[in-house]
């Protein structure tokens, strides 16, 4: 059986790993002090004689391979995108909830009715804050409505209020947040990634995975740190400066909204080094896993592009689509959903490629990606 140590060789040390958390929050050990998140947000040994080797953290990272086949059988998945039960282009029907979320506010809108006609008592969210993207784990509607918005968005002049900023947090972390509050019913927003581990816990029965009502996912190109800094070759390129952004999105390009309302499209080949390392190897665009997926590619601007994937997901959706959501105007582009679907197959297409050639740097022998 293979351990945390393994972890770390496999994983860590060959620039695999997407600091998502579940390993040590979720360690059978955690309480006796095994494990620990670094300050570099990767996972390391706090004693490491604490550790009891179970190999729990081993098989619930996204990254090892264990469990690919119990978790695509248990959730239905098939190439090359994962299920796909109706792919739908929506905003939410609140002016206030629309513009305070990013790309319609859907996934907010989803959440206030999930959450006000109990089906869940807590939802786990990322937040900005001027130190970045923290998890959050919202107890009420009011906490949900203060998150909105942080997804890939400087919102509230979050451009001013931090030197860095970056696309993604740690978003299990805040699970463990469940253990000591008793919460039973928690939606879980997060990444490609971050839902692929939530769906090895619910294979293996990890608590508290059981908790997790539904999972909603997000596009992703890749995790971005945006600064200052980062940003100085790109602004003399594309005429603007750091100061003027006033909000930021990910779509088929990276779209700066600045102070005076201009745009400017950045091509993501032009962000290949503020890109996370571990990115060049995931092969999930659109969170093949989740019971809905999320993103900007394909719709209009302030619009969502949703990808409708379980059971669960497709009835949540039908009830949101009644009462909080407005669907996209079907007499005004009749093939905007199968539009949206091709882009989405194409972006997952691309991943998928980038990561087989960088996989093949790393181990010897064919690698199957999807």
């Amino acid at each position: 059986m293979k351990t945390f140590f393994n972890l770390i060789q496999d994983v860590r040390k060959k620039g695999r790993c997407h600091r998502c958390g579940a390993c040590v929050t979720f360690c059978s050990a955690i309480n006796y002090g095994a494990l620990e998140i670094g300050k570099d947000g990767k996972p390391d040994f706090k004693n490491i004689e604490e550790c009891i080797e179970c190999g729990i953290c081993y098989m619930i990272c996204p990254e090892t391979g264990q469990l690919d086949e119990e978790v695509k059988k248990k959730f239905e998945w098939s190439a090359p995108a994962g299920r796909i039960i109706e792919t739908n282009v929506a905003r939410a029907r609140d002016l206030i909830v629309r513009e305070e979320g990013t790309d319609g506010g859907v996934v907010t809108a989803l959440l206030l009715h999930l959450f006000d006609t109990g089906k869940i008592n807590g939802a786990v969210v990322a937040k900005s804050t001027p130190q970045g993207r923290q998890p959050w784990l919202a107890h009420s509607r009011e906490e949900i409505l203060d998150a909105a918005g942080t997804h890939l968005d400087f919102s509230h002049g979050m451009a001013h209020l931090a030197s860095s900023y970056s696309t993604f947090a740690p978003s299990i972390k805040a699970l463990h947040e469940i253990r000591k509050e008793g919460i039973d019913r928690i939606a879980f927003v997060g990444t490609p990634c971050q839902v692929n581990a939530i769906r090895r816990m619910q294979v293996l029965g990890v608590v508290p995975a059981d908790s997790i009502e539904i999972c909603l996912g997000l596009f992703c190109s890749g995790h971005f740190n945006f600064s200052k800094e980062s940003f100085a070759p790109l602004e003399k390129l594309h005429d603007f400066s750091f100061d003027e952004i006033d909000s930021i999105n990910i779509k088929e390009n990276l779209i700066l909204t600045l102070t005076t309302g201009e745009q400017r499209e950045i091509s993501l080949t032009e962000l290949e080094d503020l890109k996370r390392g571990a990115c060049r190897y995931c092969n999930d665009f659109s969170a093949e896993y989740a019971d809905i997926s999320f993103g900007g590619l394909g719709a209009e601007h302030g619009w969502t592009t949703m990808i409708t994937r379980s059971s669960l997901g497709r009835t949540v959706l039908t009830e949101a689509l009644k009462n909080v959501v407005e669907p996209f105007p079907y007499e005004r582009d009749k093939t905007f959903a199968t539009q949206a679907e091709d882009k989405i197959i194409r972006a997952t297409r691309s991943k998928q490629e980038i990561a087989r050639v960088n996989l093949k740097t790393l181990a010897p022998g064919p690698v199957i990606v999807g």
